[in-house]
């Protein structure tokens, strides 16, 4: 006996359509669907971050919830051994370095992006972590839809 389309639940072998807003616990808004056009993924296939969409299992069309999603279910820990100094001579001389700005690296096996956090005259230090490591993450979540994968 199969479940009907419109009492899914999301799980293994399941598309979704929702609307969410990320945010951090003091409310800056990271991103959002709510405005656009919704969100839609099959479950497992990498596009969300494993604990958001494991968070997410068991929610229904027509269902509206806060999820906190920690650290380690996010983008990791902080990993103060991912704070390198760079000799400024790796970057280019037309480059202005300054606090803030994202750089990338060629890591070989892809694009590494790291945030300058202080320049020296003979260093730059860069801060290789994701952005929101060690964040709580807050998602506002809608579903719209949750249908079998095909």
């Amino acid at each position: 006996m199969s479940t009907p389309v419109s009492e899914l639940v999301i799980g293994e072998n399941t598309r979704v359509t929702l609307h969410f807003a990320l945010k951090l616990e003091d409310g800056t808004e990271i991103d959002s669907t709510f405005s656009g056009q919704p969100a839609v993924f099959n479950v497992g296939d990498g596009n969300l971050l494993p604990g958001f969409e494991q968070a997410l299992f068991g929610l229904g069309a027509g269902t509206e919830k806060e999820l906190t999603i920690l650290p380690e279910h996010g983008f990791g820990q902080h990993n103060p051994s991912n704070i390198q100094q760079v000799r400024r001579d790796h970057f280019a001389v037309d480059i202005q370095l300054e606090p803030g700005l994202v750089v990338s690296f060629d890591a070989g096996n892809g694009e590494l992006p790291g945030v300058v956090q202080e320049v020296g005259d003979d260093e730059v230090t860069v801060d290789f972590n994701h952005p929101l490591a060690g964040r709580d993450l807050v998602f506002q979540v809608q579903i719209l839809d949750v249908s079998p994968v095909n």
